[in-house]
């Protein structure tokens, strides 16, 4: 029985673990080998490795980085069975041999320097790629969820109220059209990237609400969502300083990340806005949020829908003090409290 619950408590740190960490091994993966249906194929076989070694073997001090070097094996174990290398090597012979010795070495050193770098960069060109043009709207935002936000098919289904069979298909033919479509691993620029703004915009403001308010599991948040969330759209708004909209999004995102620590009690039920300690809000939070604001306002976009919650957000946090909300806040779209 002591087994059973020491296994059973490994697959929870594990699901912890993925949760925390799939987006960043996949997007590094997919750097490297310019496929992002492989690059999830080979996280998710790391995923299994920890399944069937963890166990026994214990987590390890750094689970993030096992899953990481795990997945590179996993990514040179396939690069050597590549059909086109076997096929060179037998029409080559041992001239090819050197090659692909060289081939694999210089594939290591190059994913070894992908994993020194920032993984914001990796995360939000998957993003992108996960946003193009090339797939249809819903099945941008079920890869984005499932890529870079670490949710299941179940709970992306759960979220649009579709079948389940429904989202595995729009994600496995996303994967399969990018992979057709040879999309580039790379920021779109210039006309194009303003072009792509408005899904991505669409897709990080899911995101955050499935941190914000979790739609499965035991529990009522997920903070790595709401974290990853931030860091991609203040990446967005340093890439598209002009656009309003941008900049409504991280304001209304780190206006109500603000009172994440606040938001539930010891046992983990939530509070409503008005019985929240405001002390526990964190306020470098709702400056740099109001600071963000004030940057949609001058760039006109006071009135884009984003800017609008989140200063609505900002008129339900001067109220909160009184126990009173103004009845605006009924308008508003956005999880409660």
């Amino acid at each position: 029985m002591s087994t059973q619950i020491e296994t059973a408590a490994t697959h929870r740190a594990i699901d912890a673990v993925w949760r925390i960490e799939s987006a960043r091994i996949i997007a590094a993966l997919a750097r490297i080998v310019r496929d992002v249906g492989l690059a999830e194929e080979l996280a998710q076989d790391a995923l299994v490795a920890a399944l069937e070694q963890w166990p026994g073997s214990g987590v390890p001090d750094n689970p993030g980085a096992w899953l990481m070097a795990t997945a590179k094996h996993r990514a040179l174990d396939h690069f050597r069975r590549s059909k086109l290398l076997e096929r060179k090597h037998e029409e080559l012979g041992r001239e090819l041999n050197s090659q692909q010795e060289s081939a694999v070495a210089n594939f290591e050193a190059e994913f070894d320097a992908a994993n020194e770098q920032n993984f914001g960069d990796d995360l939000l060109r998957l993003l992108f790629i996960s946003c193009h043009p090339v797939l249809s709207t819903e099945a941008r935002v079920a890869l984005t969820l499932r890529l870079l936000g670490g949710l299941t098919t179940q709970e992306i289904a759960r979220a649009f109220l579709v079948p389940e069979p429904t989202i595995a298909q729009r994600i496995v033919r996303a994967k399969r059209t990018l992979t057709e479509a040879r999309v580039p691993f790379e920021v779109p620029r210039g006309a194009e990237l303003a072009a792509r703004l408005s899904s991505v915009l669409e897709v990080l403001y899911l995101i955050f609400n499935e941190g914000y308010a979790a739609t499965a599991g035991e529990d009522w948040m997920r903070p790595a969502l709401i974290e990853d969330a931030l860091r991609l759209g203040r990446i967005l708004a340093g890439l598209a300083p002009d656009e309003a909209e941008v900049h409504g999004l991280v304001a209304l995102m780190e206006i109500q990340a603000s009172r994440t620590h606040a938001r539930t009690n010891f046992a983990g039920e939530p509070i409503l806005l008005a019985d929240q300690d405001r002390t526990r809000w964190d306020h470098a939070l709702i400056r740099h949020g109001l600071a963000e604001l004030q940057r949609a306002e001058r760039l006109n976009g006071a009135r884009s829908p984003y800017a609008m919650q989140a200063a609505i957000a900002t008129v339900n946090r001067k109220h909160a003090a009184s126990k009173t909300l103004p009845p605006l806040s009924t308008t508003m779209t956005f999880p409660f409290p």
